[in-house]
């Protein structure tokens, strides 16, 4: 069941960041008729202008260039990979929770091998009645795994959490009242019902959502000076990619099946985690916006200026310049679709979430088609931006709900009936 209480305090959320951006940029196109003409750049033409005509060109070609021009431009180069010392310490493993339909296991994982040093917690649900390794949803939470669920013994984190909904929260540190407060988003026991398992990551656990605190993640392991070039994005999916190392070692999960599965500034990490690593089947995108899948040269919603003012932590330093200069972006976020692809990728808009763009994260996926089906995949299966609640369920789909910017079980409910066309084995 939805919980409404949570709903109302998100819906006051997105009016406050209306109002921060408003202090922050000039005014926020929200009315169709007032955005501009915008160019796209061809996904399908490298950058002399010569066009991509096979598979072997985009693979070992275009797919590269796009890829460096992301970094470089958008969200930094992830400067450090799976580090040599990774260890996974087994915090917990119940088989008999949830009535015994589940199995739940706190898995510590230490990037510098040692339980002082910086790491990260992945909390894994697995259905009991499962015949044999089973598709996982992997994605990252705001405030701590304990929020994901009311279970009373999930321990209350010691890390940074973001304190969405402030009365759980006391100076970033999480207290015991925050529990099960997000579980609306995380409907696990629907996962487990249709034969999926759930795994997931406070996302401040990896790296504080706030500038100046690259030291306390993945950004301080590397061997230069300073934060480098990439953003905090760039660590939240970097995490992600570490998640997955586990996973992969789990025999209880099927290392081919994980899909990731992100919510606002968590999906355009799960969109970034996905286009660098191809490990991941498929990837899930609800409202990730401008920055995510959200076109950033169609000037409606949230706007480079508010991702690279106030925001700009999350980012490459170079995005800074195309503040107020969208038009000069070498890229935009139906490339970044591209680079998932042939993989598939399901996009969620909100019909109410007017600073996120839904119109502009459905034109995303459109541009990202071209690809898709110079691939062999059927792409996406439509031209027109379709009604609410019609899921297009090609391998490039896309969901509108009606309502704001949130995580429903309705949301859920398209993301299982793509995922058990994509998915699920025969």
């Amino acid at each position: 069941m939805i919980q409404l209480r949570p709903l109302r305090l998100l819906a006051r959320l997105v009016l406050m960041l209306l109002a921060v951006a408003a202090s922050w940029a000039g005014p926020v196109i929200t009315n169709e008729s007032k955005v501009p003409p915008y160019t796209l750049p061809d996904p399908l033409h490298f950058q002399d202008g010569s066009p991509v005509a096979t598979r072997r060109d985009w693979t070992e070609r275009r797919r590269p260039e796009l890829l460096r021009l992301f970094e470089s431009e958008i969200y930094g180069r992830t400067r450090v990979g799976r580090p040599p010392q990774l260890r996974f310490v087994t915090r917990e493993e119940k088989r008999d929770v949830r009535g015994g339909t589940a199995t739940r296991l706190r898995i510590g994982i230490l990037f510098e091998g040692t339980e002082s040093g910086r790491q990260m917690e992945l909390l894994l649900v697995l259905p009991n009645r499962a015949h044999g390794p089973v598709p996982v949803f992997l994605g990252l939470n705001f405030d701590g795994n304990y929020t994901t669920s009311s279970e009373p013994d999930l321990p209350v984190p010691t890390h940074w959490v973001n304190g969405l909904y402030v009365n759980h929260v006391k100076d970033h540190r999480a207290t015991g009242s925050g529990r099960g407060i997000h579980q609306h988003m995380w409907p696990t026991a629907y996962l487990l019902e249709h034969g999926y398992g759930l795994a997931t990551v406070g996302y401040g656990e990896i790296e504080p959502d706030e500038p100046g605190q690259w030291r306390q993640g993945p950004r301080g392991l590397g061997p230069e000076p300073g934060p480098g070039d990439w953003g905090t994005i760039g660590a939240w999916a970097w995490g992600l990619s570490r998640a997955m190392d586990y996973l992969e070692t789990q025999p209880r999960v099927d290392g081919h099946r994980v899909a990731l599965t992100g919510f606002s500034r968590l999906g355009k990490a799960a969109l970034w985690a996905g286009a660098q690593d191809e490990r991941f089947a498929a990837v899930i995108s609800n409202e990730s916006g401008a920055g995510g899948v959200a076109l950033s040269k169609r000037l409606f919603g949230e706007q480079v200026d508010h991702l690279s003012g106030p925001l700009g932590y999350w980012f490459a330093p170079r995005f800074a310049r195309y503040a107020d200069n969208e038009s000069a972006l070498p890229v935009d976020q139906h490339e970044l679709v591209a680079l998932i692809a042939p993989r598939p990728l399901l996009i969620l808009s909100g019909t109410t979430d007017t600073y996120s763009d839904p119109k502009g994260e459905f034109l995303g996926g459109l541009g990202g088609d071209p690809v898709y089906r110079l691939l062999g995949t059927d792409g996406l299966a439509t031209r027109n931006w379709p009604a609410p609640s019609v899921l297009v369920n090609s391998t490039l789909g896309y969901f509108l709900r009606p309502g704001s910017h949130d995580v429903t079980l309705e949301d859920w409910q398209a993301t299982l009936a793509f995922a058990d066309r994509h998915l699920k084995r025969r």
